[in-house]
């Protein structure tokens, strides 16, 4: 189906390439909103416009022994720190099958519960990219989807649409098995005053593992919720939290590129999930997890997809709260 085809993060900051921001105007983000509506037959009430359906698990983060060494961020120097994940397939039908092509790219976000009653957020998805570098350019991107011939046309002007648009986009054997991407470039400091761009990586302990199209078909519609709870019953899942480090005329302006796999990286600590999440559905909907709520030791990089993200994903709690 179309709608599977979308999308839908030296030690010197100094030595790496990039585009100031911009902040977008404020219309975007709601056309942004507006043309996941339009696509997934919404809004649906008390959904989020993207990313709808979800399950929530608790547990715990552990910072890597290394983790200091780029960044002063309090979860990432000491001890534990508790941790709320979300798993979500991409599309926002409230009907969708774990197994059906518009689930994917699958989402994982994750926010850190911090000792002075704060917290702070990840929002990654299971695509190393993403299908355009600006909000504009996103923007029309999806509003080329219902119709192919407009798309076609888009992805042949748009070389990160088309890369998109034709990566494998496999159903995985569990969330657990699944790696997932922040594809936005963050600057890191450390105690030290010495900063780094870099990007978060999430890597599954259990490995990554894919089912077939037949093995996808003969799995319930809800097979990766029931397939977390198995999981959990023998014991923890992990996750190592990895920063990939940008060297000189890597562009940290622009999520759409990935890196080149070669870059170095740097393990930030290990997610343990031990259980579904308390909170009932209702505040599992209002939860709003935001990718530049940050705290001291990261800072946004220069990508201006970083600011549309969070006011599209404003105007969609918003409107879950008003409904």
């Amino acid at each position: 189906m179309l709608v599977a085809s979308v999308c839908v993060t030296a030690i010197y900051a100094g030595s790496v390439s990039g585009a100031t921001a911009q902040t977008p105007p404020s219309r975007v983000p709601q056309q942004i909103v507006g043309a996941f509506d339009n696509l997934f037959a919404g809004p649906h009430e008390g959904r989020r416009a993207v990313h709808g359906n979800g399950i929530m698990l608790e547990g715990s983060f552990v910072p890597g022994p290394n983790a200091a060494r780029l960044s002063r961020a309090v979860h990432l120097n000491g001890g534990p720190v508790p941790v709320l994940v979300r798993f979500s397939d991409f599309a926002a039908v409230p009907s969708l099958s774990n197994g059906a092509p518009e689930a994917s790219p699958r989402g994982m976000a994750v926010r850190f519960m911090l000792p002075d009653g704060g917290d702070t957020d990840l929002v990654l998805h299971s695509y190393n990219g993403f299908p355009a570098a600006t909000p504009d350019d996103f923007l029309a991107f999806l509003r080329s989807l219902p119709n192919s011939a407009v798309r076609d046309a888009f992805a042949a002007r748009h070389p990160a649409a088309r890369r998109f648009l034709d990566a494998p986009k496999p159903t995985p054997v569990s969330y657990a098995t699944e790696a997932y991407f922040g594809v936005n470039a963050f600057r890191f400091t450390n105690a030290e005053g010495q900063s780094r761009y870099a990007r978060y990586r999430v890597i599954p302990h259990a490995g990554q593992a894919y089912l077939s199209p037949s093995e996808t078909e003969a799995r319930a519609p809800d097979f990766l919720i029931t397939e977390l709870a198995g999981r959990l019953a023998h014991g923890r899942i992990r996750f190592t939290l990895v920063a990939q480090l940008a060297v000189e005329g890597d562009d940290v302006a622009d999520g759409s590129v990935a890196w080149p796999s070669d870059r170095p990286t740097i393990e930030l600590g290990t997610i343990s999930l031990r259980a579904f999440a308390q909170e009932g559905d209702a505040a599992q909907r209002a939860l709003r997890f935001v990718p530049t709520n940050l705290v001291g030791g990261i800072a946004p990089g220069p990508d201006p997809m970083l600011a549309a993200r969070t006011q599209a994903y404003r105007v969609s709690a918003d409107r879950r709260g008003a409904e």
